[in-house]
């Protein structure tokens, strides 16, 4: 299994927009693509604004190519994502699992 990793960053003020978004149109996406095992948005407080990092996991990195297109590692940020956040990465960042304590 593959985890995929993206950050961003949001106001204060904008950051429930990216949740919001995060829940109610990026997870129902991605529920609908094969291959697609999970997803954990984490926020944090960093010097006055919210950082998120998405984790999203995946059966391999052919089966992110459904989510982001021919580069798995381009950012798939959709417009409304773009106008909730500060910054972010363009890029993500692919790493094998090689331990998964989740199940026992």
């Amino acid at each position: 299994m593959i985890a995929r990793t993206w950050r961003g960053r949001a106001t204060t003020a904008k950051a429930h927009d990216y949740h919001r978004h995060f829940t109610t149109e990026v997870v129902p996406n991605l529920k609908s693509i094969a291959g697609h095992k999970g997803a954990y948005l984490l926020r944090r407080d960093v010097g006055g604004e919210v950082e998120f990092l998405a984790v999203t996991l995946w059966d391999s990195l052919e089966t992110i190519k459904a989510f982001s297109g021919a580069d798995p590692q381009a950012a798939h940020i959709e417009p409304q994502g773009r106008a909730a956040l500060s910054d972010f990465d363009e890029f993500a960042r692919h790493y094998e699992i090689a331990v998964d304590t989740t199940k026992a």
